[in-house]
């Protein structure tokens, strides 16, 4: 049986610890909360000493996440639901807007949640951002199953 990973990248508009990126902290806490209570996420990776790659380093104040979950369908109920769907809607009041050129996430397949690491998603990033979607790495719009095939998915 193969995980679902999920990398996602952004940039505050402010510094960490001005008042309004309270607010950020604050949602991201609760849709964190959601997330381990839907019984779907397997594992969430502290971006804590990491290396930040220069992509994600360029100016701003960048905010990383990476995650595994049960199944594709689980992510993207996840993602466009509940609280995550909240912080969605307000991301413009702390996010920085991403150039068309960028996606904010990325999205691979993995056999084993232990293979899944930082250098893996900057990898997997990267190959996105250059390829598009593909079976090796792809978003929710143009996501593929397990086995490489094109995958259609409902709320």
């Amino acid at each position: 049986m193969a995980f679902i990973s999920i990398y996602t990248i952004g940039r505050l508009r402010n510094p960490y610890d001005h008042p309004s990126s309270r607010g950020f902290y604050d949602m991201g806490y609760k849709v964190m909360r959601q997330a381990y209570a839907s019984g779907h996420l397997l594992e969430e990776f502290s971006s804590e000493g990491i290396t930040i790659p220069e992509e994600a380093n360029a100016g701003g104040y960048p905010v990383l996440t990476l995650t595994v979950w049960k199944s594709l369908q689980s992510l993207y109920r996840f993602t466009y639901g509940g609280k995550h769907s909240q912080a969605l809607r307000n991301r413009n009041n702390w996010m920085e807007s991403h150039d068309g050129n960028h996606s904010s996430y990325v999205i691979w397949w993995t056999e084993k949640v232990k293979d899944v690491s930082w250098e893996e998603a900057f990898k997997r990033y990267e190959y996105f951002l250059e390829h598009k979607a593909t079976p090796y790495a792809f978003d929710l719009k143009q996501a593929f199953d397990e086995s490489g095939k094109p995958s259609i998915l409902k709320s």
